[in-house]
């Protein structure tokens, strides 16, 4: 079977951005099917085309993949106007390509949510089958954020949404509470498989080559956010708990953020302006250097800011890059990764918007650093247990490569 595949911001493990749809290729490519994969030029990812474009886009064979790659740059910077432009020029590109080439199911991911719109066009105009994975939630996750306000906007996401849902003849949700949203839009259950993200344990336990950021001694706590610095992550909370800790006086803590973003810029001038010491400001990483600094950190930050809809909305591949190389992790937010700490004893959750409790988790950490190494062992056995990218990878090839066709009037 050959799969096409539509993900804006796909990236090979050489990039410093998720590598999810890099490894469900290769899955597919393993269970003996091929693939085709679109997407466009994100800042933080590496496709792994280097030749030039013409007429906009690139092609050829990465690591077994077929890939085609759209001049379309994005990155986490632009503003809103900016990011619409980049999707719609995406998903317009997207549909000349399902309607044009060879292919037996049409596999679509968000974000961002026009990614679907190419699949709708190939099940409507080609009959083909479409399989639509969701990621986060829209509308709902940006208007509770208050990033989309205008009525109009919000109400036009809500009809690509619903004609998503409703075009697809099966749905991937990555989180408890993406799946129940989708239900919620009146699809039927039976038509939405889990599938979270995973974790690579192959690449994070290697340990061999750990190291620490420049400044940061072997006696030191090492705390390290690794991701976007954007709207969503609420990272100034992190610089408050930094704040109060220096107050303390615990100079024996360190603080690293690793990754670019929108608010990056701001963070470091706050950071700055009030002399917050104990954080350093790192540039994004591959993963493969990133498994490293894992192998040398003491404990990851899972940082989000308090929205209800990320309670159970969303399935963040840094907290599983995190129990993956065996870290124990600090959580601030409710819901089900909350919940996985908590059950697992595999790191510290603590209440949304309490700095003080954030720095208390952290003093915690340092003071018992003899303890760290058994929620570790936690983190890596929960990873093996639930989340193996392996045996998660072969569910997804086997609910995407099943799907049929359902006459027009089976959907929900």
């Amino acid at each position: 079977m050959h799969v096409l595949y539509f993900h804006q911001h796909f990236s090979t493990p050489d990039g410093a951005a998720g590598t999810r749809s890099y490894e469900m290729a290769q899955a597919l490519i393993r269970a003996g099917h091929s693939v085709t994969m679109v997407c466009g030029s994100y800042s933080q990812g590496k496709t792994g085309l280097s030749g030039p474009f013409k007429k906009g886009r690139r092609s050829g064979i990465v690591d077994g993949i077929d890939v085609i790659e759209f001049a379309l740059n994005y990155g986490n910077h632009m503003g809103f106007a900016q990011r619409a432009g980049v999707f719609a020029k995406f998903a317009i590109e997207s549909i000349g390509v399902a309607l044009r080439e060879q292919y037996d199911v049409v596999f679509a991911t968000t974000t961002p949510l026009t990614a679907g719109i190419p699949g709708i066009f190939a099940r409507w105009l080609r009959r083909k089958p479409f399989v639509f994975e969701v990621r986060d939630l829209w509308p709902e996750l940006p208007k509770a954020m208050g990033v989309i306000t205008n009525p109009v906007v919000l109400r036009l996401m809500s009809v690509l949404e619903w004609a998503s849902y409703r075009s697809a003849d099966r749905l991937v949700g990555l989180s408890p509470g993406i799946v129940d949203g989708i239900a919620a839009r009146g699809v039927d259950r039976e038509r939405i498989e889990l599938v979270p993200n995973g974790c690579d344990l192959d690449l994070f336990a290697a340990t061999d080559e750990a190291w620490r950021p420049d400044g940061v001694t072997d006696e030191q706590l090492l705390a390290i956010f690794t991701g976007t610095h954007g709207n969503a992550n609420g990272l100034d909370a992190v610089l408050t708990a930094a704040t109060e800790l220096q107050n303390r006086g615990r100079d024996d803590i360190r603080i690293a953020f690793v990754g670019q973003g929108r608010e990056k810029s701001n963070l470091q001038a706050r950071a700055n302006t009030e002399s917050i010491n104990n954080v350093l400001f790192l540039d994004p990483v591959p993963k493969t250097k990133l498994a490293g600094l894992m192998a040398g950190a003491d404990i990851g930050l899972q940082v989000l800011r308090n929205v209800p809809a990320f309670y159970f909305g969303t399935s963040p591949n840094k907290f599983f890059d995190y129990i993956s190389a065996g870290l124990p992790v600090v959580n601030n937010y409710p819901g089900w990764v909350a919940e996985m700490v908590t059950e697992n004893d595999c790191g510290f959750a603590v209440a949304p918007d309490t700095p003080a409790a954030f720095a208390d988790a952290l003093e915690k950490a340092a003071d018992n650093r003899e303890n760290l190494p058994g929620m570790g062992t936690n983190a890596a056995n929960l990873a093996k247990r639930e989340f193996d990218r392996e045996l998660l990878s072969r569910r997804w090839v086997s609910w995407v490569t099943g799907v049929k066709n359902q006459p027009k009037g089976s959907r929900a």
